[in-house]
């Protein structure tokens, strides 16, 4: 027979009639009369109940279901006798398709601690906890794809070795095909990287944004949606040296323009995840509150669900970071001394708990900062009139502070390269980009949004490992 997955087989109402599932074995219990086993084959967080007659089957096939294993069942769909689910299974046959020895095997029927799971990723999937995140994150790349499809977007296949160092930050990955042991130099003792596999020096891309732009400035619309690597020695439950970016670029798009599109795509990725992922969001909320029973009221993150639903309430707030900082300074955190990074006026570069405030506290809905000053945005972001500010655009979420960054570009190329050669950033290397605002340049805009920080909202989760499936960290490549 054809097998049925178990999230079609619990939402079925076909009593007395005979399927086949396949999976594998959460826990089996029982006495001497009949065994109750939880099948569970990663299509939903709930498990299937298989009733096992022990006057029908071997002794000694019973035994080998163990927690881990994994098995074929034919039965008849019958309702279930028991409070928790619907409908159960009635095995008329086993079959073990893969033993498990329960004495060596990791993931015990108990609960264990997330950084125990992180040392065996390759298992974790078996979890409630990881295949919910793992169904999410599957929901929220098809809602990404789905959302710029019906806008027209075209997604378009950026490089991830390059040439270029799209945020000027430097902390890259090298890529190289030459002998570390002997490394080729020139008359000056340099590296002579003529000889490697490009000709010149290359890394792993921090962003598709530049080689996006060429796209947009073509064809409008355009999203790139690609792994991105950043080599900063950052241990911490907020950075992955390898992550994956989401980043639409529009040709003819102002910030204005730029600002609705991210709105209304956050807006849409999370209906998205309340209304596909309901059951995999209650066991993650669920979670997180047993997580932080012991806490104090006031420590206590936002349920889950009501902080999905509190993104959807209002349209976003949209303030300059000017008008930001006035209210930081005149805030009672930062007047008691109770920020750990004081605001000192304009220059202040925003953190993490300044940019919770201004959501959770202040205007008590997303917040959409612009108008940064131009010193600490990178070199490509539009000048305003007033010389000393970029129309940059940040979205900001409860919890997780900044979630989205974007600007309107600098389609000038006089104010272009004037900013480059501010920044020393060589011409020459970027010729490529620099032709398309000598041919036809005109206004456009785009952002990004990793999507490891989307995802740790709507899963509840707070470390960033826990959301990809096998994270890449400094000393840590494992799987």
């Amino acid at each position: 027979m054809q097998r049925t997955k178990v999230a079609d087989l619990l939402r079925s109402n076909e009593i007395g009639k005979t399927f086949t599932v396949k999976g594998w074995v959460r826990t089996r219990r029982g006495n001497k009369q009949v065994n109750f086993v939880a099948l569970n084959d990663g299509s939903g967080i709930n498990n299937l109940q298989i009733v096992v007659d022990m006057e029908q089957f071997d002794e000694a096939l019973v035994r080998r279901i163990t927690t881990g294993a994994a098995i074929s069942v034919d039965g008849e769909l019958q309702k279930s006798q028991g409070s928790g689910q619907n409908v159960e299974l009635l095995a008329k046959t086993i079959e073990i398709l893969g033993d498990s020895d329960p004495d060596k095997y990791p993931l015990q029927p108990k609960k264990h601690s997330l950084e125990f799971l992180r040392e065996i990723a390759h298992l974790r999937f078996r979890t409630n906890t990881f295949g919910a995140i793992a169904r999410v994150r599957h929901s929220m790349i098809f809602a990404v794809h789905e959302f710029f499809n019906k806008k027209g977007f075209y997604n378009i296949h950026t490089p991830i070795i390059t040439a270029s160092d799209a945020e000027g930050a430097g902390e890259m990955f090298q890529v190289t095909t030459l002998d570390l042991d002997k490394l080729p130099r020139t008359e000056d003792g340099k590296i002579d990287y003529s000889k490697d596999f490009f000709g010149k020096p290359t890394n792993l891309t921090v962003s598709g944004q530049l080689e996006g732009e060429l796209a947009a400035l073509a064809m409008s619309e355009i999203y790139t949606f690609g792994p991105t690597f950043r080599a900063e020695n950052s241990n911490t439950s907020r950075h992955l040296s390898e992550f994956w970016m989401i980043e639409p670029e529009m040709a003819f798009y102002e910030l204005k323009d730029n600002m609705d599109l991210a709105e209304e795509f956050l807006r849409y990725l999370i209906q998205y995840a309340l209304e596909n992922c309901k059951d995999d969001l209650e066991f993650l909320s669920q979670r997180q509150q047993q997580e932080e029973k012991g806490k104090k009221e006031a420590d206590r993150a936002m349920e889950l669900i009501e902080k999905l639903k509190f993104v959807l309430e209002d349209d976003f707030a949209r303030v300059t970071y000017t008008e930001a900082i006035q209210i930081l300074e005149n805030s009672k955190p930062n007047k008691k001394n109770q920020f750990n990074y004081p605001v000192k006026g304009f220059g202040t570069d925003l953190q993490s708990e300044h940019e919770r405030y201004l959501v959770e506290k202040h205007f008590k809905k997303p917040v959409i900062l612009t108008d940064y000053p131009k010193e600490i945005k990178a070199f490509y972001m539009k000048l305003n009139d007033d010389n000393n500010t970029v129309r940059a655009m940040d979205v900001l979420f409860p919890q997780i502070g900044e979630i989205i960054g974007g600007s309107q570009r600098e389609e000038s190329y006089e104010k272009l390269t004037s900013r480059m050669a501010e920044m020393n950033i060589p011409e020459e290397e970027m010729w490529w980009f620099l032709d398309t605002r000598r041919y036809g340049s005109v206004p456009h805009s785009g952002f990004g949004l990793g999507f490891e920080r989307l995802m740790l909202f709507v899963t509840g989760m707070t470390n960033i490992r826990d959301v990809i499936p096998f994270p890449r960290a400094p000393k840590s490549a494992e799987f």
